[in-house]
């Protein structure tokens, strides 16, 4: 049911927030009392699905049957501020009215298996909105008749579903199917953007009067701002290696929690935020409910951010649990060190396990696609933590969802306006993009379903007085 594997602090370092959601609670353990009242989230940007916004009419040829779909971009709203355009990379999945959504990497996303998420990723770099000069995008591509912006986004998400979900579909209007065809016949591969903003690895941990750390930032912003949480401990403060106290950082830059010799076993965090333009070929999937899973396509600034937390304490075993989503294994690794001087025991799905001193094992836990899970560790003395999520490694044609016999009209000319010709997408489960009518009830049996799960909570790891090699 599970796999156990052994790894060291190098794979500990990379190991991301799974789900973002980080129930607050506490770790008592071998009699040292660890407060846990830091709340870290997933790193990136998350956002609030707005609707689709530009878009024309497509079909879907589906075994002889024909399917009227929308196609073209969605506009989400970035919480903290900020605007982003995205296409759909899972065609018949319907997307949830305000789903929230959070960003991912490739390997954490319906993506991960794809060999042709390169070319998906080419597609988003050449053709509209990144290329806005729709008369040079038009002579380009050689097109028959002029490229309007609704022309424009239909046809690259035409486009990016025969890449992204295998499918058989066409644009309605000539022009747009033409700009489908060429942007199809002329992808490449291009290698996965970076994250816009993560910190690594998201926990550390050590004993008083030590560093803790470091804390890589990755970032494509100039500069991030760095702050301490709200009731930061007395006798701890972020700092470089050096000791001197940190409240700006660039990329590359390395992170300490400097706690002072003598202070009470504790925990607390940093996070670090910033302003920039999202990189294009991002994932973003859904943070609490099974929606469509979207690409990025255009960003204006927006607001950023990461955490990470430090933890210390005197004796015994001192865990470290996190999670990371694994879709090439459909579920979610679910790595603990013990950085203490006693095995530390917990328990994980109903069954026990033991991380001996300096050590560190990997449970990989098996979860349902596109099904609300949710996990609680237990271990001695009251260690307790809980975590919970959405795993979404699939698209709906990947032996989930068939497009239904009911799939939501095509609107020529679309917008979110609902004026004159254009088709209105507020409101309802915006499923423009999807034909599908049974996420809702999916979902809601999800709930009753919950098994296990996966989160982010703890690295604990040895002092380190220079920055380790990567």
């Amino acid at each position: 049911m599970f796999t156990v594997r052994r790894r060291g602090t190098a794979r500990l370092a990379v190991a991301m927030v799974a789900s973002g959601l980080l129930a607050a609670g506490s770790i008592a353990v071998a009699g040292s009392a660890i407060a846990d009242d830091a709340t870290p989230t997933a790193p990136g940007a998350t956002a609030t699905l707005g609707g689709l916004k530009t878009f024309d009419a497509a079909v879907i040829n589906d075994g002889g049957k024909k399917e009227d779909v929308s196609a073209g971009l969605f506009e989400m709203s970035v919480d903290g501020g900020g605007t982003i355009q995205t296409y759909c990379i899972d065609l018949h999945n319907p997307t949830q009215g305000k789903a929230a959504y959070k960003e991912v990497s490739w390997d954490e996303s319906s993506l991960h298996d794809n060999p042709d998420a390169g070319k998906i990723n080419w597609i988003l770099q050449n053709s509209y909105p990144q290329v806005n000069d729709l008369a040079a995008l038009q002579k380009t591509a050689a097109l028959s008749g002029p490229l309007t912006e609704k022309l424009a986004a239909a046809g690259t998400q035409v486009a990016i579903w025969r890449f992204s979900d295998k499918a058989d579909v066409t644009a309605v209007d000539p022009v747009a199917e033409e700009l489908a065809d060429w942007l199809q016949d002329h992808a490449k591969d291009l290698k996965e953007p970076a994250a816009s903003l993560t910190l690594d690895p998201p926990a550390v941990s050590g004993k008083a009067g030590d560093l803790l750390g470091p804390i890589k930032v990755h970032t494509n912003a100039s500069t991030v701002q760095v702050s301490p949480a709200p009731g930061n401990p007395s006798g701890v403060k972020v700092t470089d290696k050096n000791g001197t106290a940190v409240t700006s950082a660039k990329d590359g830059d390395e992170l300490y929690f400097d706690v002072a010799a003598g202070t009470a076993d504790g925990t607390t965090s940093l996070t670090a935020t910033a302003n920039t333009k999202l990189p294009v070929g991002r994932a973003f999937t859904g943070v609490d409910s099974t929606t469509q899973v979207q690409i990025l396509a255009g960003s204006s600034d927006s607001s950023v951010s990461a955490t990470a937390t430090g933890t210390w304490a005197a004796k015994g075993p001192i865990p470290a649990v996190s999670a990371e989503v694994n879709c090439a294994k459909n579920g979610l690794d679910v790595t603990a060190a013990n950085e203490g001087d006693q095995p530390f025991t917990f328990n994980l799905a109903d069954k026990e396990y033991t991380v001996e001193a300096g050590k560190s094992e990997t449970i990989t836990v098996p979860v349902a696609e596109d099904q609300h899970y949710k996990v609680t560790i237990t271990g001695p003395e009251g260690f307790e933590k809980t975590f919970e999520g959405v795993l979404d490694c699939q698209t709906a044609g990947n032996g989930g969802d068939t497009p239904s016999s009911s799939p939501s009209p095509a609107t020529a000319g679309g917008s979110s306006e609902g004026t004159g010709d254009t088709g209105s997408t507020t409101g309802g489960n915006l499923a423009e993009t999807g034909s599908s009518s049974a996420t809702p009830v999916i979902a809601g049996i999800a709930i009753a379903l919950v098994v296990v799960g996966g989160g982010a909570v703890f690295f604990l790891r040895k002092k380190k007085s220079a920055p380790s090699a990567e």
